[in-house]
């Protein structure tokens, strides 16, 4: 779902020819994925698989150099006959915290490791991911662990039901016709101020209710493709299992059912 913001936005073609000759003479390629004014930023590897039968590597929340040069670290006590052990506490990897890594629940996979993908092709790989620690050297699933990291490190090793990075408890709006005529959710919006309204396209001012995110997302699961459209953003599809179009929200709208038709793309 994310849009690849790797080497200066080249090319997918050139980006795989690229990272073939970096793989043939490093054993891999690292990419970076910037963050946007919603999604936290990614690094990840591609051919540790390949080249050594280990997982590849992805990491949330560090700066783009930072994560980096820890992946090539990394990389490079795999190059010394190291094996990633997933659930154990390792103390080397950051000078003032720990590391952990977690296996990547594989349907989480092609939310984020695109160009990965690209080159395995037909080939399944298995990932893992890197966790830190924050400032009181407390993973996320810990006590006191520091609330505002929680966004930038989101755990995939879990959540593949419900992909969303907020509360599955978050208050959302949606419509009566949704809520009590079983009818299909067609629109999703996260406006500016971060608020979430899935809607069936038909509702008027009287008919929007309030629910939880999880309640939605057990009623219809494609709505997981939703999770990390970005704030000014909406998506609208026909029917269930259409592709969903994304297109921008006008700047001087701000209601339920005023949204722009321009920047249209088809979504991923």
């Amino acid at each position: 779902m994310h849009e690849e913001k790797d080497h200066h936005c080249i090319g997918k073609d050139d980006l795989l020819a690229q990272t073939k000759i970096n793989i043939a003479k490093f054993g891999l390629q690292v990419i970076v994925v910037n963050s946007s004014d919603y999604s936290p930023s990614f690094s990840y590897s591609i051919g540790l698989f390949d080249t050594y039968q280990q997982p590849e590597i992805i990491c949330f929340g560090l700066p783009d150099t930072i994560a980096h040069e820890i992946i090539n670290d990394v990389a490079a006590l795999i190059k010394q006959g190291e094996t990633i052990k997933t659930y154990s506490d390792y103390s080397g990897i950051f000078k003032d915290g720990r590391a952990i890594f977690l296996p990547v629940d594989e349907r989480n996979i092609p939310d984020y490791l695109g160009a990965a993908i690209n080159y395995y092709g037909e080939t399944t790989f298995p990932a893992v991911q890197l966790i830190w620690t924050d400032r009181n050297n407390k993973f996320p699933w810990e006590e006191i662990f520091e609330e505002k990291f929680l966004h930038i490190q989101p755990l995939l090793d879990r959540n593949a039901d419900f992909k969303f990075r907020e509360p599955k408890n978050l208050g959302v709006f949606t419509t009566r016709q949704w809520l009590d005529l079983n009818q299909p959710i067609l629109n999703v919006v996260h406006d500016k101020n971060g608020d979430w309204q899935f809607l069936t396209g038909d509702q008027l001012p009287d008919d929007i209710r309030l629910v939880a995110l999880e309640q939605l997302v057990i009623s219809d699961s494609s709505l997981n493709e939703a999770f990390d459209l970005n704030f000014g953003r909406s998506l609208d599809r026909a029917f269930i299992g259409d592709p969903w179009t994304e297109s921008t929200m006008e700047d001087s709208e701000d209601d339920d059912d005023d949204i722009a038709n321009n920047d249209e793309k088809e979504k991923n």
